[in-house]
């Protein structure tokens, strides 16, 4: 088959981190925008993203890209999309999608439009006026913002940020894909000591972990492209197979504390569940007292900033205790993650550097602080 356009969407923030990996890959990458990072290649490189993308959040196979001010429109360019290149004619067809600043501005009756259209590209040719929906399911999306359609086919279904380690979360817990990025922002390597001192269920501690060993972090789940038609169970299990033979084995030194005992407890199944435990050591300690006697560390974490937990002033009393603990640290370099745009005033120090990133919702920024 020939090479086709991909995209995989992202959260704000996180776009040079997916086009890296995209070309880490060996990829095609074609293209990056905000929210979202596109490459060129054919069903194996999409496995392949599914398997190894860690910054992302799903692979879409791109099938139209238009612009749309009435409904006569939208049906015409959705008709005239590939779809007989990526679908069976039994296809079970599931479409969801958003419009904003949009004239179209009705989902539902956009998915009733694009349904019809797809029904009738598929039976072009055929005496039929409609498809039996008999086959496997494929998941459309499409979004419409400012008036320009985007169709795509989703392979992934769940969300790539799903590995399915973390079957237990704590109360706030932060995304895989974020903690992913924030690993790779520090360049941590197996040659010094990682400690997350607000682990909660373990993400940072896990996601180093599993980078570090090259596991890829899609190896444990399923993904929807694995009922596609076009797609034959030998070559997904193929790539697997490819994907577990590429694991490094190597000692590494990753601390996970948290205050609370539960979720250290949480952290422990978690790293379970991955397969990673060996390698990390989760216990009870309060984030304010760590200490270290090595000089040769790294901190990542992701303490609670007064959205979901905690109240905005215990958080700045917290990130002021925080603060003296790192003075007290030799050459240790520091990664912390917040939405308190004061941050620095009650660390009382000023990051080497700062980046922008929306956690769900909410806007945050990753403080970065470079080993002194």
């Amino acid at each position: 088959m020939e090479e086709f356009e991909m995209t995989i969407p992202c959260l704000f923030g996180l776009e040079s981190f997916v086009t890296r990996e995209i070309k880490d890959l060996g990829l095609k990458h074609s293209k990056t925008e905000d929210g979202k990072v596109s490459f060129l290649g054919d069903y194996e490189d999409m496995i392949r993203a599914n398997l190894w993308i860690r910054t992302g959040e799903r692979v879409l196979i791109k099938l139209s890209e238009f612009t749309a001010y009435d409904f006569d429109t939208f049906y015409d360019y959705s008709k005239n999309a590939p779809w007989k290149n990526f679908l069976p004619f039994d296809a079970q067809i599931k479409i969801t999608g958003t419009c904003v600043k949009s004239k179209l501005s009705s989902s539902p009756r956009c998915r009733a439009i694009l349904k019809k259209a797809i029904a009738d590209s598929l039976c072009q040719g055929t005496t039929l006026s409609h498809i039996p929906e008999t086959g496997n399911l494929y998941h459309i999306r499409f979004t419409l913002l400012k008036d320009k359609v985007s169709l795509y086919i989703d392979t992934s279904g769940e969300s790539l940020h799903k590995r399915g380690y973390r079957r237990i979360s704590n109360a706030a817990p932060l995304r895989e894909t974020i903690a992913a990025a924030m690993v790779s922002l520090s360049r941590w390597h197996s040659g010094r000591i990682l400690a997350d001192p607000f682990c909660g269920s373990g993400t940072i501690a896990i996601e180093a972990a599993m980078k570090e060993l090259n596991i890829a972090p899609g190896i444990n789940r399923s993904f929807e492209f694995e009922n596609f038609d076009y797609i034959s169970s030998d070559t997904v299990n193929r790539l697997k197979e490819e994907a577990k033979a590429k694991t490094i084995f190597k000692p590494l030194e990753i601390l996970a504390s948290d205050i609370n005992p539960e979720y250290v407890d949480i952290a422990a199944q978690n790293a379970q569940l991955a397969g990673v435990s060996e390698y990390i050591k989760p216990y009870v300690a309060d984030a304010a007292r760590f200490s270290s006697v090595e000089s040769n560390g790294v901190i990542i974490c992701n303490p609670p900033y007064g959205e979901r937990m905690s109240t905005l002033n215990e958080c700045r009393k917290l990130y002021s205790a925080l603060g003296k603990t790192y003075q007290n640290l030799n050459g240790w370099s520091c990664f912390i993650i917040t939405s308190d745009e004061d941050f620095e005033k009650y660390f009382a120090k000023r990051s080497d550097k700062e980046r922008k990133i929306y956690n769900g919702m909410i806007k945050c920024r990753i403080y970065q602080y470079y080993r002194k």
